[in-house]
């Protein structure tokens, strides 16, 4: 199995402070920004909010172009790049195989984590910065944000295939086809899963005995992660134990294996392991006939 990296999956502005010289800018710690919007399908609506303001160091990672592949009708809206891709994007950026990244959003840390996840599941050192871009302690700690622009020297970032052993497939949360220990917990809002409403994916509800564990209710008003214990208090409401995560009988997915990577840091931080990503999540098992359910 890959190696855990050495940081914990969320860090506050006071960790960078003490672990990261120079205002978590130095030559080894890269901040990075990874605001994305569902209703901004071309990323200029994201591109523009990172050109209007910033946190100082910051680099601008397009979720798009290098934390997803293309989509499909198979695959999903967002599957996992192919390694070349996603060594290439971050190699662009200065992101090298010994850099620590700390990344934010604008969303309490939903969208970011997908570039943590994916980061850490490879083994290197990547964590969530706790309250994200509106936080003011994240802006008094950076002394407010900035325009300018950031360009770092290009690096090397090595290409590693995903693990399979943090991945689960459509097979693993079918009904009929998944273990009988399986938990499978859905990130995506409570009404998505319920079904109500229209949806962006061919069909609305949730694969059948999901249980609905909404990422962004892991943060409170402010955009910070709840406190260790709360956590562990909503995951073992849907049924998850550290003997579970650890056997890997733990899934995570959500529309399309962006925001479920948030429960899987979550998950991580309050302390029961490293569960598994479907990275299709709903966006592909919809495009299938496996039967779908809806309502609470």
């Amino acid at each position: 199995m890959t190696a855990a990296p050495r940081i914990p999956p969320v860090v506050d502005a006071s960790w960078l402070t003490s672990h990261a010289p120079g205002g978590g800018t130095g030559p080894h710690v890269v901040l990075a920004d990874v605001r994305w919007y569902m209703t901004d399908p071309d990323g200029s609506a994201a591109h523009a909010a990172y050109a209007e303001g910033h946190l100082p160091g910051a680099v601008y990672v397009d979720l798009d172009a290098w934390l997803a592949g293309p989509a499909t009708a198979t695959d999903g809206r967002h599957p996992l790049p192919h390694p070349d891709v996603f060594a290439r994007g971050m190699g662009s950026l200065g992101i090298g195989d010994d850099t620590t990244v700390v990344a934010y959003d604008d969303a309490g840390g939903v969208i970011a984590a997908r570039l943590v996840w994916m980061l850490r599941a490879l083994g290197h050192d990547a964590a969530l910065l706790d309250g994200g871009f509106f936080a003011p302690e994240v802006r008094a700690w950076a002394g407010g944000v900035t325009t300018d622009v950031v360009a770092r020297r290009p690096t090397t970032f090595t290409p590693r295939p995903w693990p399979v052993e943090l991945l689960a497939t459509l097979d693993d949360v079918a009904p009929g086809g998944r273990d009988d220990a399986a938990v499978v917990l859905d990130a995506r809002p409570a009404e998505r899963y319920r079904g109500e409403g229209a949806d962006v994916d061919p069909r609305v509800g949730h694969v059948p005995g999901a249980a609905s564990v909404p990422c962004r209710e892991n943060v409170d008003e402010r955009g910070h992660l709840l406190p260790v214990e709360t956590l562990r208090e909503r995951f073992a409401a849907a049924g998850v134990t550290a003997a579970a995560v650890e056997a890997g009988d733990v899934v995570s997915m959500c529309g399309s294996g962006v925001t479920a990577c948030h429960t899987l840091l979550a998950l991580e931080q309050a302390g029961l392991g490293r569960a598994r990503l479907y990275p299709g999540s709903w966006s592909q098992y919809a495009a299938t006939a496996l039967p779908a359910a809806t309502g609470a």
